[in-house]
């Protein structure tokens, strides 16, 4: 696995509904990212932080904010457009030059389609790891498991909030910071 001596690990959360029920006319949006890096040479995660961002093909209903914790109230406050939260990712994390990370492909996969859809670039560089698959090759299991079974496989405890993008992010950063070891 080649990598940069820093990955930028993320984990998005987006709009859901109850039994995947999409609601006609509108389509599954990004309303956080997660985002932290961990560092290979020192093997600590740092710059850990929640970027809210303003859905616009979609509303958060009340499944959604108990799933998440995310409210209509939190995004007006704090939320940014898409647009503006891939340049913040860019400015703050120079995120073009890095490998980067989530757990499974449902994070890469929405920012392409987001990205595609607004008509802008990916703030990615090209490499993606995906941290449930190094997970399952690593230790050779049959099956991919999710990010908590795979804290309790390796004994570690989940640290914050599921389904907080920043603290699913920091967790599955921990996972491959030991399967990097």
């Amino acid at each position: 696995m080649n990598t940069t001596n820093e990955i930028l690990i993320i984990d998005l959360e987006a709009t859901c509904w109850e039994n995947d029920r999409i609601p006609i006319g509108e389509k599954v949006d990004i309303i956080e990212i997660g985002i932290c890096k961990l560092d290979l040479k020192s093997k600590t995660i740092s710059q850990k932080q929640s970027i809210y961002v303003i859905p616009e093909r979609s509303e958060i209903n009340e499944f959604c904010t108990k799933l998440t914790g995310i409210t209509p109230q939190l995004i007006d406050e704090k939320g940014i457009y898409f647009e503006e939260a891939c340049e913040k990712i860019l400015d703050e994390y120079h995120s073009s030059d890095l490998t980067w990370a989530g757990f499974g492909n449902f994070d890469k996969e929405q920012i392409f389609e987001q990205c595609d859809w607004l008509g802008i670039e990916i703030p990615f560089g090209g490499q993606y790891l995906n941290v449930m698959e190094e997970f399952r090759e690593h230790f050779r299991l049959h099956k991919m498991i999710g990010l908590k079974r795979a804290l309790d496989y390796l004994k570690m405890d989940f640290e914050g909030n599921h389904h907080s993008g920043a603290d699913d992010a920091y967790n599955a950063a921990k996972i491959l910071r030991k399967i990097l070891e």
